[in-house]
C-alpha cells in the first residue's frame, strides 16, 4: 500500500519558516496536466472557476490549485476538483500546508460560505488548519510497466473472467456517439444501488467539456450492450469516473472492458490509471469492501490521502451540513472523519 500523505506534527517548526502564499494566476493548461485542471471541465462544472499559484517568498511559483465554486441555495461553496499540483521547483508537505492555509484566507476575504468536500480522485497530502480532514484513498496502476507485466498482477480469477468474455464474444470499443444509452445504464446501475444521479444534460455537459480528454467505452456482446465505462485523461492519469452494468451482463465483460482501458491508456503514453476514490478501512462485508476487492484484483494498489472541508462562515455554513445530513446522512468527511485517529497511528508508525 503506498501512502501519498505525510502527516504534519503541529510542532514542526519549519511550518513557520515556509510561508507559501496563494494568489488568483491565470489557467495556463495543457496535456502534462491533470485532466481536471482543464478550464473548459471547470467551467462546465462551476459557476465560477480559476487557479492559484502558490508563490514563495523569491516570487518563485511553487504549485498550483484549481477551484470551482458553486452557487446554490444562496450559498457559495468552494470545491476543489484535483488536488494541490506542484510545480518544478517541488513542494514538500509543510509548505503545502503553509500555502493551503493561505488558500482559506482567500475564499473566506473572496465572499465563499465554506469549502466542501472535494471529488472522489482528490488526494490532498495534508490539509489547512482549522479544517476537519477524514483520510481517503485511490486504487492506482502503473501504466508505465511492460503489459505482460500488468497482466500478470491480474487475479488469476479476474484473468479467467476476461478470457471467458472474450472468448464467448464479448467486444469493447470506443462509442462517444452512446452517451445517451450509456447514461440511461449508469443512471439505472446506481438506482439499484440506492443511489442518485446527475441529470443527462449534467451528464453529456461534464463528457463534451473533456473534449478529446474524454471516451466511452462500451462491453457489448451480439451487439447487446453489457457494460458502460467513461473516463477522463492526460498524460499524467486516466481516471475510470462512471460506469454502468446491464443485470444480465456476461461475468467477464466490465473486467474486459477495464483490462481492455489499460490497454488503450497505456498505449496512448499515459503513466497511470485511476480507479476515482476508494474508502480507507470499509467495514468487513461492506459493498465498499467489494468494490476495493475488484480494484485490487485487477491489479490496483492503494494510494491514501485526505480529503477535508472548511466553514468559512458558520452562520451560513450550517445550512450545507444540515441539509447534507438529511439527504445523504453527511457528506464524505462527516462519514469517513472517525478514522483519522487510527490512520495518524498508522502512518506515524
Amino acid at each position: 500500500m503506498q501512502i501519498v500523505s505525510d502527516v504534519v506534527p503541529p510542532d514542526v517548526s519549519h511550518v513557520l519558516r515556509c510561508v507559501i502564499k496563494s494568489e488568483p494566476i491565470p489557467i495556463q493548461w495543457d496535456q502534462s496536466l491533470p485532466v481536471f485542471a482543464k478550464e473548459e471541465f471547470l467551467r462546465a462544472v462551476g459557476d465560477e472557476y480559476g487557479w492559484l499559484g502558490g508563490m514563495d517568498k523569491s516570487g518563485t511559483l511553487r504549485c498550483v490549485l484549481p477551484y470551482t465554486i458553486v452557487r446554490k441555495t444562496g450559498l457559495r461553496m468552494v470545491r476543489f476538483r484535483v488536488e494541490t499540483i506542484p510545480c518544478r521547483a517541488g513542494l514538500d508537505v509543510a509548505e503545502e500546508k503553509s500555502f493551503l492555509n493561505s488558500v482559506v484566507q482567500h475564499f473566506r476575504r473572496a465572499g465563499a460560505d465554506l469549502i466542501i468536500p472535494p471529488t472522489n480522485n482528490t488526494l490532498f497530502r495534508t490539509y489547512p488548519d482549522g479544517a476537519r480532514p477524514a483520510p481517503y484513498g485511490s486504487y492506482m496502476i502503473d501504466l508505465q510497466q511492460p503489459e505482460d507485466v500488468l497482466w500478470r498482477n491480474v487475479s488469476k480469477t479476474s484473468r479467467q473472467n476476461i478470457t471467458s468474455a472474450q472468448k464467448d464474444g464479448v467486444l469493447v470499443r470506443e462509442a462517444m456517439e452512446l452517451l445517451d444509452p450509456a447514461y440511461d445504464l449508469i443512471r439505472e446501475t446506481f438506482r439499484r444501488s440506492k443511489m442518485g444521479f446527475m441529470s443527462r444534460y449534467s451528464f453529456r455537459q461534464f463528457a463534451l467539456s473533456l473534449g478529446e480528454n474524454c471516451k466511452l467505452l462500451v462491453a457489448e456482446r451480439q451487439g447487446v450492450a453489457q457494460s458502460y465505462s467513461l473516463f477522463a485523461f492526460s498524460t499524467p492519469s486516466a481516471y475510470w469516473i462512471y460506469g454502468g452494468n446491464s443485470q444480465a451482463q456476461h461475468p467477464g465483460a466490465m473486467k474486459l472492458l477495464q483490462w481492455e482501458a489499460i490497454r488503450l491508456f497505456r498505449a496512448l503514453g499515459v503513466h497511470r490509471y485511476d480507479f476515482f476514490g476508494a474508502r480507507v478501512d470499509p467495514p468487513k462485508g461492506s459493498k465498499q469492501e467489494g468494490i476495493n476487492k475488484m480494484k485490487k484484483h485487477l491489479g490496483a494498489s492503494l494510494s491514501q490521502g485526505f480529503v477535508w472541508k472548511y466553514s468559512l462562515r458558520p452562520s451560513r455554513a450550517w445550512v450545507y451540513s444540515k441539509a447534507v445530513r438529511v439527504l445523504r446522512g453527511g457528506d464524505l468527511v462527516d462519514q469517513e472523519e472517525h478514522k483519522m485517529k487510527d490512520y495518524s497511528t498508522k502512518v506515524g508508525s
